[in-house]
């Protein structure tokens, strides 16, 4: 049956609504294909629902293709999987807790490794049944602090999760792979641009791990590049350090007094004008910041430490969280506040520095200041700093790593820089924004071995199963592609991904007009196309053909004044190209253009026949 706007549940919207910060969350929700319920939570209307389900197709027939078979689970879920896992607590703010009539913890579920993990483990047991591949598309919940951007980061959303589970290593490869070609065919099909990019596993745990990013201004996620080809999440990239250097010939350090230099830049004109060195001036890059944070750890727990980086770079608060040195599971990182300094008279604001004497380490392993200390990996052995003396006013100049001052490891988390030199070598990096649509974890065996996943191996001895998970963003992957198909006028949807092949709009008053858009609708049924008809009678041509511009279906078929010519007006809403087709000609133009439109992606109309 063919979808009519004068029965459709649709109404298109002539403003944004008041919360909308970016173009798929105005355009979506103004062309009917969403509402807003609650912030962060969204209703999807029938339009929307029909390219969903596109989307959906598109992944499901990929993802089985690549060997992994449909299960569907509760977005309701017990609590005891997750504390077994230790995600109950690692989740932190972020989990939906609730409890029954009988006092038992639940939660809406997240992610679902817990539950797949032990369904494998009910029903398998040898190692004759792997490898094995179970896939699922389902609602997810997470309690974000600052929804935004409409189906770019809600609190509810649709997601493809996929989990491989093999004997070893060798086999977590190659279903990983297998994967990971998977996920290029989606991407490609949905001719969503994208790049792959090294990532930090974060909470998920695990070894290996990368993301598909979509390239986009209003991306959250930072990530890296390079001419010679590197790509990583700004997170994951790993500081070029100097090499050790002999301090032999180095100045024993000395405590200089230096009033009124509580910043780098004051200190850097301090020590230019009382410290001059011989060789050229100092600068910020000579200075040691340390740089006090507080951590609140998954359980609640807040912990304060001292980062300490190169004087000309800032700590980035994102990749310290995401580095995994902080911490296990989803943690926090956030500048130290007042009432955390209060407690630690040992650290003077504007004067901390790694010893409280030349003699006695304050800061670090050989420290009793009972705070950890991770340094940047440029300060490496034997690099030479100007840096606070723990005493008001003073610093300490030549101050050697390794020689005067230790550390309890070393951290990535000083920001990321253009030009900054790529690790592989292949270049200086440049930085872009990106959205997260996808990612491929090898997880290995964290979550087998918390929920006792074994099988038994060829001879008889009990084996930890080695797991892989993949996901997919599939409401965020819709929001992408109305990011990337629109113009001033409204979305312009890929032909195969459209809610509908065809848009016939029939302007005029003419009754021959509205006989002659429903004969076309009938026969184009009849060739198995999906036909949206403007059908309105009362409605003036202006708002129908604004109608079609916005809801972005890119083959329109206009039967109006043409029609008294026998001709119709066959658009492309994609290339913006018209051409008038006599009406005993226009069932096969319409068809060819649709056809068309498939072949881009090496689709066929039957392909998504569900």
């Amino acid at each position: 049956m063919p979808l009519r706007m004068s029965s459709l549940f649709v109404r298109s919207l002539k403003e944004d609504p008041a919360d909308a910060e970016v173009a798929s969350h105005k355009l979506l929700h103004r062309a009917g294909y969403i509402r807003r319920s609650a912030p962060g939570i969204y209703t999807w209307l029938p339009l929307g629902l029909a390219v969903l389900r596109r989307i959906e197709t598109v992944v499901r027939q990929e993802i089985e293709r690549a060997g992994s078979q449909e299960v569907h689970f509760p977005a309701l879920l017990p609590a005891e999987p997750y504390k077994a896992s230790g995600r109950w607590e690692a989740f932190g703010d972020l989990l939906f807790e609730l409890k029954d009539r009988r006092e038992g913890d639940y939660l809406l579920a997240p992610t679902h490794e817990e539950v797949f993990t032990l369904l494998v483990k009910d029903l398998y047991g040898s190692y004759k049944d792997l490898p094995l591949s179970l896939y699922q598309i389902q609602t997810k919940y997470r309690d974000e602090a600052r929804p935004r951007a409409g189906l770019l980061r809600g609190r509810e959303f649709i997601m493809k999760d996929a989990y491989s589970f093999d004997l070893d290593d060798e086999g977590l490869d190659a279903s990983y792979q297998a994967m990971r070609e998977a996920y290029v065919r989606i991407y490609d099909r949905l001719r969503l641009p994208y790049v792959i990019v090294e990532a930090t596993p974060g909470a998920m745990g695990g070894a290996g791990t990368e993301e598909f990013l979509y390239p986009s201004a209003v991306g959250e996620d930072t990530y890296v590049r390079t001419a010679g080809g590197y790509a990583a999440n700004v997170e994951a990239v790993t500081t070029v350090a100097p090499e050790p250097v002999a301090w032999t010939d180095t100045p024993q350090a000395h405590i200089e007094p230096t009033p009124d230099t509580p910043t780098i830049a004051t200190l850097v004109d301090a020590a230019n004008a009382q410290q001059p060195r011989e060789d050229r001036p100092w600068t910020a890059a000579d200075t040691l910041k340390n740089v006090v944070v507080a951590v609140t750890h998954a359980n609640g727990e807040r912990e304060v430490m001292v980062i300490g980086l190169p004087g000309d770079r800032d700590v980035d608060l994102d990749r310290a969280e995401g580095t995994g040195r902080l911490g296990d599971g989803e943690i926090a990182v956030e500048p130290a506040t007042e009432a955390d300094l209060a407690g630690l008279p040992q650290l003077v604001k504007g004067y901390i520095g790694p010893g409280i004497s030349l003699e006695e380490p304050f800061l670090g392993l050989e420290g009793a200041s009972g705070l950890r200390y991770l340094v940047d990996p440029r300060i490496a052995d034997g690099t030479r700093w100007v840096t606070g003396a723990n005493q008001h006013g003073h610093h300490v100049f030549d101050l050697v790593f390794g020689r005067d001052f230790v550390a309890d490891g070393t951290i990535e988390a000083s920001e990321i820089r253009p030009g900054d030199e790529a690790p592989d070598g292949s270049g200086p990096l440049e930085l872009a924004r990106g959205v997260e649509i996808g990612q491929v974890f090898k997880l290995g065996r964290k979550y087998a071995e918390a929920l006792g996943l074994t099988v038994l191996d060829e001879n008889g001895k009990s084996r930890v199963v080695t797991m892989g998970s993949y996901g997919v963003g599939v409401s965020r992957v819709m929001a992408c592609i109305a990011e990337e198909y629109h113009d001033d006028r409204g979305l312009i949807w890929p032909q195969h991904l459209a809610p509908a092949d065809v848009h016939i709009v029939a302007t005029g008053k003419d009754a021959s007009i509205f006989e002659t858009a429903e004969a076309l609708t009938a026969e184009l049924e009849t060739r198995g196309l999906r036909v949206l008809l403007d059908d309105r009678p009362k409605t003036s041509p202006g708002v129908k053909f604004g109608d079609a511009e916005l809801l972005g279906i890119p083959t329109v078929l206009v039967v109006g004044r043409g029609l008294k010519d026998g001709n119709v007006e066959l658009r492309n809403r994609a290339d913006g190209t018209s051409a008038d087709v006599a009406v005993a000609d226009a069932v096969a133009a319409v068809v060819d253009q649709v056809d068309a439109g498939y072949a881009l992606v090496g689709d066929s109309r039957t392909t998504y026949l569900v």
